[in-house]
């Protein structure tokens, strides 16, 4: 097996390394303290074709692959969780789903604008009453004409405030089974009707921007549903797979920076006259991270592969979802005991480190559900 990246994957992890640690690093402490979601950062990571990693150049894209937009999500992730967050949901949920399943007239007007960085992406799944839940949608689309009226809520929306779409999730109907029929239909975030709040306040990822939705009577063309209608609900568990790499690699991207500051802390502190990285206490902590933070690593770039070339991926997807941000969360943990009273203070920042892991445990499934997807695609 070759794991060795290819010219132009290292050609763009260099590019955004650099990007991260002269833009975003100096920032990440005020973005974070702030709550302030830093759109100037976004329009450079627009200019340099950030957004459009993934995607064809004739949507606006760069053409690049799955594993290299990975790297990307993993390099801004070292530096601010905020940002990383905001970057990993606008490619994986706002614009995949219409690149995959959109018509060329959606492509053209809305996934085109995403990819060159002119607006965020947003995708509206979540209700106060459907989480982990999707199925329970209670969101509904009724046919009206040629329209679709559309009411219900939604909450914990990342982008919603700067992107000029969202992807909502709606029910649309009843199939033969008698079931819900959830549809995708994408919503114009100024149209009539749509309220957008930013009324939370977070525990971490403060900077990354989170909305509720208020739906009320807003009306939409028949031509903004996405994809077919029949299998809104298989469309967007496969939007959702997809995101989960990169929420894994924004997690792996966390956990290397608390690996990288634990061990440079504990080479220069030190205690009863020798550094404490000579103290087997510590050896042993670093020595669980850097090999977790490699397997999850590993783990991330075989999802991202599978998926670029064409194979399943749903349960590795999984795999590196729940791995990949239960390193981040341990690693973040360690890297506070290492730092000792220090830890605590914000300006060494691992404290946020632990804060803004603790969200990828829960959002795009929470590790509970990815046991339950792994032990289904197990045959359980």
């Amino acid at each position: 097996m070759d794991f060795e990246l290819s010219k132009e994957q290292v050609m763009i992890k260099n590019m955004v390394q650099d990007f991260a640690k002269n833009v975003i690093r100096p920032r990440a402490i005020e973005i974070d303290a702030e709550a302030k979601f830093p759109e100037d950062i976004f329009k450079q990571m627009g200019e340099l074709g950030l957004m459009g990693i993934p995607f064809p150049e004739q949507y606006g894209g760069s053409g690049g692959d799955t594993l290299s937009y990975a790297l990307a999500v993993e390099e801004i992730g070292k530096v601010c969780g905020s940002t990383g967050l905001s970057y990993a949901a606008t490619v994986s949920l706002g614009a995949s789903p219409i690149y995959y399943f959109g018509t060329e007239e959606q492509k053209e007007k809305f996934l085109v604008p995403i990819a060159q960085g002119k607006t965020l992406g947003a995708f509206g799944l979540t209700e106060p009453n459907a989480g982990s839940d999707a199925g329970g949608t209670r969101t509904t689309a009724v046919e009206d004409g040629e329209s679709y009226i559309i009411n219900g809520e939604k909450c914990f929306i990342t982008n919603a405030n700067y992107s000029n779409t969202i992807t909502v999730t709606a029910v649309t109907g009843k199939d033969d089974r008698g079931k819900n029929k959830i549809s995708a239909i994408i919503v114009p975030t100024d149209a009539e009707g749509v309220t957008i709040n930013s009324n939370y306040d977070k525990m971490g990822v403060r900077g990354s921007d989170t909305c509720e939705i208020v739906l009320d009577n807003v009306r939409v063309p028949k031509k903004n549903l996405l994809g077919d209608p029949n299998k809104g609900f298989k469309q967007f568990l496969h939007t959702l797979d997809g995101g989960r790499i990169s929420i894994a690699a924004l997690g792996l991207g966390i956990a290397q920076a608390s690996l990288d500051k634990a061990l440079n802390y504990a080479k220069e502190r030190t205690q009863f006259g020798t550094a404490i990285s000579k103290f087997q206490a510590i050896q042993f902590k670093l020595a669980d991270m850097a090999m977790e933070v490699e397997l999850a690593r590993n783990i991330v770039h075989k999802a991202a592969w599978l998926k670029d070339q064409g194979k399943p991926f749903t349960k590795e997807a999984a795999y590196a979802k729940l791995f990949a941000t239960e390193t981040s969360f341990r690693s973040a943990n360690q890297a506070i005991q290492i730092h000792g009273g220090y830890g605590y203070m914000r300006e060494y920042e691992v404290e946020r480190y632990l804060r803004d892991a603790k969200l990828l445990e829960i959002g795009e499934g929470t590790s509970e559900v990815q046991r339950l997807v792994i032990a289904r695609q197990l045959g359980c």
